[in-house]
């Protein structure tokens, strides 16, 4: 028996009860890696013979019977402090050095069993909802010729591909609910605070978060990063003490919400009006809402994105690193020159703005892209105009929500007539991660998903 593309639960409980050891798991992750990596390159670093002498430590634990994730194959995105590895950011300008411990996130997913089988592929300083560096091009599992979305885009690849049942990503703008509907998996952005943020935690707006194939796979990682194990949904080992959604949510139904001069994808929309119809069925009231965002927020949104690229490519030598990385910096810096850095939108989108818009529902489900990813190319060489016409083209819908600090998740609903998943987004306020996930649960419960691309 196999147990690559088995889920995270599922080959928790199975190590937990003895029906296969965690170095097995392992093994047979790594065989399939070095299998389909070659066509995705989703990873910068495989930790091949690390892997096997950690899995062989969590088989030898005396509390193996209790971890959450007990031989788990996990992956984590080149930002994030893995101990003995170097954190690059998808950049050559970055130091080598490897980290001497690791980021909380990691050291929580560690203590519970999971081994970290590689560092996933991103962007240079994961500033672009694309997934290419001088490390080279990720691909999309399903369509290798398109994007799998970005930050998190190696991680969100690795996962859809089969080469791991869970990843971590971070998102900063929409950088784990983009690659995540990309790639047709489940994702969620926290709410703030909930999880130990990235390092960069982008102005407050950055989450750490996971990247699944089912939602009790998202849920009990969730958990695992939140040391909340009560995230976690039935079948995850931890019980389910709040149950599914209560009946009766209001759920604002937005299949267009962007401000005026965006466009979103026909086909997009419906799937977000199908999804909604569940919801229905399942005992929720539906709120048309057709007010858009406010124009303000797409301004102060793309001025965060560049202000933030201002800060992280302030110190690196300017010549190791790429074109798009070195005109979103000027950008930031010429535009942070007149005073706009987007601070003042974000404020007054967290302190009030958010909630007046969303109004008196509960839930608020969108599309979670624009349209359908872009090419799989050297983002990176290109300039500014092209990277901010593809990016704010595709992927604008997710931002809203970080500079609001809410909750936000993106899970698979159909099929584009370009043969690629569709994502849709729910997103609740301050401290419903658990109701997303009900929701989540729902929708995958009566709109199943094919769980990984058919690479052959």
């Amino acid at each position: 028996m196999s147990w690559v593309e088995r889920s995270a639960t599922e080959i928790a409980t199975a190590v937990r009860r003895g029906e296969v050891t965690a170095p097995v798991v392992v093994e047979e992750h790594l065989r399939v890696i070095a299998e389909r990596d070659g066509r995705i390159g989703a990873f910068r670093e495989v930790r091949a013979e690390r892997a096997l002498t950690e899995a062989r430590a969590v088989q030898d634990r005396d509390d193996l019977a209790e971890l959450p994730l007990a031989g788990v194959p996990v992956a984590i995105k080149d930002n994030a402090a893995v101990r003995g590895e170097s954190a690059r950011d998808g950049s050559a300008a970055t130091s080598p050095d490897p980290a001497p411990s690791d980021h909380p996130v990691v050291a929580r997913l560690r203590a519970a069993g999971a081994v970290v089988v590689g560092i996933t592929n991103v962007p240079e300083l994961c500033l672009a909802a694309f997934c290419d560096s001088v490390y080279g091009v990720t691909r999309n599992p399903w369509d290798p010729r398109r994007t799998p979305g970005g930050s998190s885009g190696g991680s969100a690849a690795a996962v859809a591909a089969g080469m791991v049942p869970l990843a971590h990503g971070d998102d900063g703008l929409g950088s784990l609910r983009v690659p995540a509907a990309c790639c047709g998996i489940v994702s969620i952005k926290p709410g703030h605070k909930l999880v130990p943020p990235p390092e960069d935690d982008w102005y407050g707006m950055a989450e750490n978060g996971p990247l699944a194939t089912t939602v009790t796979d998202l849920a009990l990682a969730l958990a695992v990063m939140a040391d909340d194990m009560t995230l976690a949904l039935s079948g995850g080992g931890t019980g389910r003490p709040g149950g599914p959604a209560r009946a009766g949510l209001r759920v604002a139904v937005a299949p267009a919400p962007l401000p005026q001069g965006f466009a979103v994808d026909r086909e997009f929309q419906r799937a977000v009006v199908e999804a909604a119809g569940a919801l229905e069925a399942a005992g929720h009231t539906l709120v048309e809402h057709e007010t858009r965002m406010p124009g303000w927020l797409g301004h102060a949104t793309l001025l965060s994105w560049l202000a933030r690229a201002r800060h992280r490519a302030a110190g690196l030598r300017a010549r190791g690193l790429e074109r798009r990385t070195r005109s979103l910096a000027r950008a930031g810096r010429l535009l942070g020159a007149l005073g706009m850095n987007g601070a003042a939108g974000r404020e007054r989108w967290r302190s009030h703005a958010a909630e007046q818009w969303l109004g008196d529902a509960d839930v608020l489900i969108t599309p979670a892209l624009a349209a359908v990813a872009p090419p799989a190319e050297r983002w990176g060489r290109r300039g500014l105009l092209a990277n901010v016409r593809a990016n704010v083209t595709y992927a604008p819908a997710t931002g809203a929500w970080n500079m609001a600090g809410w909750p936000a998740l993106t899970l698979p609903y159909g099929w584009h007539s370009t043969g690629m998943p569709i994502g849709v987004q729910l997103v609740t306020t301050p401290g419903g991660e658990s109701r997303l996930l009900a929701l989540a649960l729902h929708l995958e419960t009566v709109h199943p998903w094919l769980r990984h691309a058919p690479l052959t």
